[in-house]
């Protein structure tokens, strides 16, 4: 039996490694243009600010790989013939197949902007992007950032940290804004701007401008105002990874399609991970999950179907955790964006934020069940919030345990009292 996985990032690396378990017999090649070995994508900022190295981001080395006997093949894709189970690379190589393995991953969103292929313009999502952004760092003054995702918040620390003016085009009107209450999104606008940071919010790009050596050295916003600078990073979200695919017969909507098992509508052909679009029969809208923990759960369950088993995904508990210059954020369940205090239609939820700015803590409710919890400034444990949840346990007890939740360093300040006495005030 013979599989190729296109892409070597976190959900194909965990699906060949773990099919190789399941399988000992079977040939298992993984074909990637961007690197040779998996490297762990969220550390590509670090690399940049010096604190790590290349080796440092590759949890297993070529030896590694080899010795679990996964071929290892550097070539960018460009087609797949279904009707031959054939996969052609850029050399002409033709891999064959029994079963096929889609995680390609995203790609940065482009919307058509003039001078978004100019030279100084880039990502920041591949090894090649971080290429281009040290290479065009040298003696750089001003760089523009466009969009207001983790990535662009990444970016702007980098270039901070080397001392180069940032400008931020966020197009809503506050960071996130369409992720988080406004509470909280109001407090990582003042972390920005503590940082030196120039964040224009409701602000959108209409063009880079061309420095007439093909290189960027301004941009124009859609009000026209032009501010110079040497770099532009579009930041403005990401999407499906389907150059893989073109020409091919494998069906695909924002991404390729699937069902609950990764399997697409053509035999043997599976998709997992960011390029994904899972169906969602009756529902409005697909799902498509473009993060590192879901990537990873994806690769595990995806090479079980693959090897026989009959299982159907089921992601579990939403939670996720991010950090904004230094204020962390950690949430779980369901925290709807834009909610604020008694607004109609929504969850009711309780709010505390502290006078510093820097630490919030918000629960979200219906009649009297807790729903969600979302954690600025304070490390609240996955696995306890979780279980509140999964136990539909009530208000009164989520504030009566707070403390059992908490996993701040030794001599942090702790606030559980304060927050307790904040929301049950409230609940009156």
């Amino acid at each position: 039996m013979q599989v190729v996985i296109i892409g070597n990032g976190i959900t194909g690396v965990t699906a060949a490694r773990r099919l190789r378990q399941l399988k000992p017999d079977w040939r298992i090649q993984m074909v990637s243009a961007e690197s040779d070995l998996f490297f762990s994508r969220p550390a590509l900022m670090y690399l940049y600010l010096g604190h790590m190295g290349i080796k440092e981001t590759q949890p297993y080395t070529a030896q590694s790989f080899d010795d679990l006997r996964i071929d290892r093949i550097n070539a960018r894709v460009t087609g797949v013939d279904t009707a031959k189970a054939q996969v052609l690379c850029q050399d002409r190589e033709v891999l064959s197949y029994d079963k096929l393995l889609f995680a390609t991953g995203s790609k940065p969103n482009k919307f058509g902007w003039p001078g978004q292929d100019l030279e100084g313009v880039s990502g920041f999502y591949s090894l090649q992007d971080l290429e281009n952004l040290e290479s065009n760092s040298q003696g750089l003054r001003r760089a523009v950032i466009v969009g207001g995702g983790l990535i662009g918040l990444e970016m702007a620390e980098m270039f901070r940290s080397r001392g180069i003016s940032v400008t931020m085009l966020v197009r809503e009107p506050s960071y996130w804004a369409n992720i988080m209450p406004n509470v909280e999104s109001g407090m990582i606008n003042e972390v920005i701007r503590e940082d030196d940071i120039d964040l224009r919010l409701g602000a959108e790009l209409s063009e880079i401008v061309d420095d007439g050596k093909g290189h960027a050295c301004a941009v124009i916003c859609k009000d026209g105002e032009r501010i110079e600078c040497q770099v532009v990073g579009l930041t403005a979200g990401v999407s499906p990874n389907l150059s893989a695919l073109a020409d091919s017969a494998v069906a695909t909507g924002r991404g390729v399609l699937v069902d609950r098992s990764f399997r697409t509508e053509s035999p043997e052909v599976y998709a997992a991970g960011d390029c994904a679009e899972i169906v969602n029969p009756g529902e409005e809208r697909n799902t498509i999950e473009q993060l590192w923990y879901t990537g990873k759960m994806h690769g595990e369950l995806v090479a079980r179907v693959m090897a026989g088993e009959t299982l159907s995904y089921d992601r579990g508990i939403w939670f996720n955790s991010a950090k904004f210059i230094d204020l962390e954020w950690h949430t779980y369940g369901q925290v709807t964006c834009g909610l604020e205090e008694g607004q109609a239609g929504l969850p009711a939820c309780l709010v505390w934020k502290h006078a510093d700015g820097r630490h919030s803590f918000r629960l979200t409710h219906q009649d009297g069940k807790l729903l969600g919890v979302n954690a600025m400034g304070i490390r609240y444990r996955h696995r306890i919030c979780e279980r509140w949840l999964a136990e539909s346990r009530d208000l009164d007890y989520v504030l009566d345990h707070l403390a059992e939740a908490n996993f701040d360093p030794e001599f942090f300040r702790r606030y559980e009292g304060e927050i307790k006495g904040s929301l049950k005030e409230q609940l009156k």
